[in-house]
């Protein structure tokens, strides 16, 4: 290539060697070292030499077409990522198409479901041979997407797979994608259903769940609920109709319930030995003071019973603006908490992922400037932390007074020691795969599979 090539900020690749025709690559002059999404990564010897096997899902957000590769390890390397988390990766060579060009390049395996690309291309693997143009894309050249597909056979796992149902409000969120595309890889079918399209046959005989165009749904091992708080109770009633026909539910109607109702959650919490801030609820507002000096003074927090990702939630720096945003609120009838602020948190919390009655992964989250409350949805930052053995017990013990097999438990570091803020029944996937790279979708999947005794059935 005596000539430097011009590519664009997104390119297609080939990586005939690993038998990988086409994958769509981000191209980061700021990353030294080129990654592939790589999952089932196994270590074996080969001729006395470490070789790797591992399994390729190419497509973004496509579960079924699969590629299995074998490569000789030529190095394992701390690398570390762009939520800057520090992880040991094998590393491998293999030889890049682009265009009309080929040359040998290395690439290090990792989980990049959370990312937006299956491939990251390095400044090392385009050293002397390439020129970023970052406001192009494609300039090596578009290819049609069925011709992506139809390079690619479709995988099928040997065994029958169970009939899981996604019920949702938004198929395009990244964490319903995410969860479809862990059903596929595992070998399970799965479809989305829109809450709003299901409706509900009560009867004695034939009680029913149909969906759009009439379409009864049947036959369904498990749901998966994914629910709007402002969608609480029609789904929950389609989750309590799902449950009466003996269809497993990740989370069944009643918890999400518990878990939604603010006032009833904090009780509940309280009632199990789980310490959260001192909390404050009236209904007249001749009340308003003995509020305030109940929860500590101000500052202090207002939260409304019906609001949601940091909304409805204000912070009264004062008693004056504490009695106003008080009182303004019960002249509208809105139902209220009044919160301890605790101020040596300094704008940040804890994001503890439970599954099954385990911490499986834990993030930080730091509100942005300005800001007091600390949640993405507002502008915040998140960041990989090990949760403490008391943060973790207290996370469990949350989820389990809530009744959820799957909750996000967020906790806030006080002087006095952890404090659960809330339990969040359909926690978000993005931000703590993205915080600390870990297949959180599949750890769902497979909580259901546990539940549905599925090694059992296909044996």
């Amino acid at each position: 290539m005596a000539q430097k090539t011009i590519i664009g900020s997104e390119e297609w690749i080939s990586l005939y060697q690993l038998n990988i025709p086409y994958v769509k690559a981000r191209v980061d002059s700021g990353a030294k070292t080129s990654s592939l999404h790589a999952v089932n990564i196994q270590p074996f010897q080969k001729d006395n030499e470490l070789w790797v096997k591992f399994d390729v899902f190419p497509i973004q957000n496509d579960g079924k077409r699969k590629v299995s590769c074998e490569a000789f390890v030529v190095d394992k390397r701390i690398v570390k990522s762009s939520s800057g988390s520090r992880e040991q990766r094998y590393v491998v060579r293999t030889i890049l198409g682009l265009s009309d060009e080929q040359w040998d390049i290395e690439l290090t395996l990792t989980n990049r479901d959370s990312m937006g690309f299956r491939m990251l291309l390095g400044r090392e693997a385009m050293r002397g041979k390439l020129i970023v143009d970052p406001s192009a894309s494609f300039v090596a050249g578009k290819v049609d997407h069925n011709k992506v597909l139809d390079s690619y056979h479709q995988f099928k796992k040997p065994n029958e797979g169970l009939r899981i149902g996604l019920l949702a409000s938004n198929q395009n969120l990244y964490s319903n994608q995410r969860i479809i595309e862990a059903a596929e890889q595992r070998g399970h079918e799965i479809e989305f259903y829109n809450i709003r399209q299901c409706f509900m046959k009560l009867d004695a005989t034939t009680p029913q769940i149909h969906y759009r165009g009439g379409k009864a749904i049947e036959s369904l091992d498990a749901v998966i609920p994914r629910i709007r708080p402002a969608q609480t109770f029609y789904a929950c009633a389609l989750l309590r109709l799902f449950e009466s026909l003996g269809v497993f539910c990740l989370n069944n109607s009643e918890s999400i319930i518990q878990s939604r109702d603010k006032l009833f959650s904090l009780q509940l919490l309280l009632s199990q030995g789980v310490q959260i801030p001192t909390t404050g609820f009236a209904s007249s507002p001749l009340d308003t003071n003995d509020l305030i000096d109940m929860v500590g003074g101000s500052p202090l927090i207002v939260k409304l019973l019906e609001g949601t990702q940091g909304k409805g939630v204000v912070l009264a720096e004062t008693k004056k603006a504490a009695e106003s945003v008080i009182n303004a609120f019960k002249s509208l009838n809105a139902n209220i908490l009044v919160q301890q602020f605790i101020k040596e948190a300094s704008g940040k919390d804890l994001r503890c992922f439970v599954i099954d009655g385990k911490v499986v992964a834990s993030m930080q989250r730091t509100a942005p400037p300005g800001e007091f409350r600390a949640n993405v949805h507002l502008g915040g930052t998140t960041s990989v932390i090990k949760a403490t053995p008391q943060e973790r017990k207290l996370a469990i013990k949350a989820a389990k007074a809530m009744g959820l097999r799957v909750a996000g438990v967020d906790i806030i570091r006080s002087a006095s020691g952890p404090l659960v803020l809330e339990v969040n029944s359909s926690p978000g996937l993005e931000g703590i795969e993205g915080a600390t790279q870990k297949d959180i979708a599949q750890m769902m999947i497979k909580s259901i599979e546990k539940r549905c005794n599925y090694i059992q059935k296909t044996k």
